[in-house]
């Protein structure tokens, strides 16, 4: 318990710079005011209390106390009344510092005979000294000391804020110091497969914080040939009612300073472009519902032709701003690029040629023949022959090198699709596709121009062999047999059926309400129909009542026996 009380008090001792590092050291956020800042280190201690948080706030205090400590030493080490008052609160805001700091602090006071330093307070009324010397440390960064001033202070010890001269205020330790960073580091981006590299305008460039403030400003200047600015005029897009489009662009891009590997687009927080003194538009940025998580915007360039001069003679500056991150270093590149279309992109992946039939071949048998030892194995594979984008018959079949799928897409609507949003992702399995990677598929393409393949099929049967065939759905197979037996049950029923004349006398149709089966007595034309019995004779009397509407005096049943024979006929 007492442990905690006592890091909550070094937590609250902490300044902006200590509760950023602290918050950045948890990953929370570290934008805010002091108390909001404050308060989410109190509860990152009270909910997270974890060992390494508990070990980062003890450093930090450390940090702290060592520069009181240096304080001292820099300002009151030999007591001497004249020297002047320091106030500890006024160190706490201005100087910033490591133990290693202290220890070269104490070296060069003791190589300099000079006595103390004025506090940073009177910095600004303090002119520039007119002859300098520059002293580089490894960790403090570069101080300014006048050799000339030094000189006096050992024979005047009368305190004069006139004789003391500046110091350059230390980097603070949650942003590198500037000497360590590269000002043309070995960063190279990705190349954008609608835009050919022309030349470059200003090579892959640090962005260099300075100083201690979360808002960093850099300026950064680049100059255009005639030749360039020829090229970037000439092609610009003049028609009425267009919008006014380059096709030879100035283009900016942003990324991470990494070199383990080529770098996309990325942009740094809180960013702003100014080109020429004009606010340069950069891409919306992407909503987000995370709280306290700042929106990030698209990775793509961003074209500054309309804002560049167009003239070889005068310099084009662009200031950026931008919120320095822990951690993360920024570089910023200008290139002179060409739009293209993807059409013309198209037409390159043609002249490329299409993989070779066999290769697909081989996969197909590859893919069916791998199951051949087990129990259930694979005969055959379905292919659509419909591009997965636009639902249509594919006119240019492609897939990437990468994948392992047979399905193919249509290269045109990929590459349209691409050109309007840059994801690059294969529609079938959602992995990278780059345009690089991206191979006409000779087999498929066979399949498209074959004759064998019908009009209205968009799929098609692969086979262990590596041939094809169409596959008709069920639907269809059902309908065309049907029409098939459709004439044949005509025709039959044209030659089963006979008529019958069972009663000429009476052709009274008999009621329909009433629909049972009669039973009728046939029997020969002959000279015993007196002797009939009566029970024959009522069953005469209903089949002589046997003609309806739909089926008048018809039956399929000829009679051509001698001999009596019952039969049950149903009207229905």
């Amino acid at each position: 318990m007492a442990d905690s009380e006592e890091l909550e008090n070094m937590v609250l001792s902490f300044r902006v710079s200590e509760l950023q590092m602290l918050l950045g050291f948890a990953g929370r956020n570290k934008s805010g005011r002091k108390n909001e800042l404050q308060g989410r280190a109190l509860e990152l201690l009270r909910l997270r209390s974890h060992p390494a948080i508990r070990l980062k706030i003890r450093e930090l205090y450390k940090t702290i106390q060592a520069d009181q400590m240096a304080a001292h030493q820099m300002y009151g080490q030999t007591g001497s009344s004249s020297e002047p008052q320091i106030d500890q609160n006024m160190h706490n805001r201005n100087y910033y510092s490591t133990r290693q700091a202290i220890s070269q602090q104490q070296q060069q006071q003791a190589s300099i005979s000079a006595g103390k330093e004025l506090t940073p307070a009177h910095q600004a009324s303090i002119p520039q000294p007119p002859r300098t010397k520059q002293l580089v440390g490894p960790t403090t960064g570069a101080q300014l000391w006048d050799t000339s001033v030094a000189s006096q202070r050992t024979a005047n010890t009368a305190y004069n804020p006139y004789q003391y001269p500046t110091k350059v205020l230390q980097t603070p330790l949650h942003i590198q110091p500037t000497s360590q960073y590269p000002i043309h580091p070995d960063v190279k981006l990705k190349k954008l497969p609608f835009f050919d590299l022309l030349s470059e305008l200003l090579k892959p460039s640090s962005l260099m914080p300075q100083g201690s403030m979360r808002l960093q400003e850099n300026t950064f200047l680049f100059h255009l040939t005639p030749q360039q600015a020829t090229d970037i005029a000439s092609s610009r897009d003049c028609r009425t009612g267009s919008k006014m489009d380059y096709v030879v662009q100035v283009q900016m891009r942003f990324c991470l300073q990494e070199t383990s590997c080529e770098q996309e687009d990325f942009f740094p927080p809180n960013i702003g472009v100014k080109v020429n003194g004009k606010l340069c538009p950069l891409p919306n940025p992407i909503p987000t519902n995370k709280p306290s998580v700042e929106p990030k915007r698209p990775p793509r360039p961003v074209n500054i032709s309309p804002l560049v001069k167009l003239s070889p003679t005068v310099g084009n500056e662009i200031r950026v701003t931008w919120s320095a991150d822990y951690g993360r270093r920024y570089a910023i590149a200008v290139y002179l690029v060409r739009k293209l279309t993807s059409a013309e992109l198209l037409t390159r992946l043609k002249n490329r040629g299409p993989r070779h039939s066999d290769y697909t071949r081989g996969l197909i048998k590859e893919k069916l023949n791998e199951d051949a030892d087990s129990e259930i194995a694979t005969t055959s594979l379905r292919v659509s022959l419909a591009c997965p984008l636009g639902k249509m018959r594919m006119c240019t079949p492609c897939r990437a090198s990468t994948c392992s799928h047979l399905q193919c897409f249509d290269a045109s609507l990929f590459l349209q699709m691409n050109e309007r949003k840059p994801t690059w992702n294969c529609p079938v399995c959602d992995k990278p596709a780059l345009y690089d990677n991206l191979v006409i598929d000779g087999y498929f393409q066979e399949v498209l121009n074959s004759n064998k393949l019908l009009p209205d099929v968009n799929e098609i049967q692969l086979l262990q062999d590596g041939s094809w065939e169409n596959l008709v759905l069920k639907k269809e197979k059902d309908k065309e047999k049907t029409e098939t037996k459709a004439p044949d049950e005509s025709r039959d029923n044209k030659i089963d059926v006979d008529t019958v004349d069972l009663d000429e006398t009476n052709p009274t149709p008999a009621p329909k309400e009433k629909k049972r089966a009669v039973i009728i007595d046939l029997i020969s034309d002959s000279d015993d129909d007196d002797e009939d019995n009566t029970p024959t004779q009522s069953t005469k009397k209903p089949a002589s009542g046997i003609s309806s509407p739909k089926k008048p005096q018809t039956s399929s049943i000829s009679s051509t026996s001698e001999s009596p024979e019952y039969m049950i006929i149903d009207l229905e």
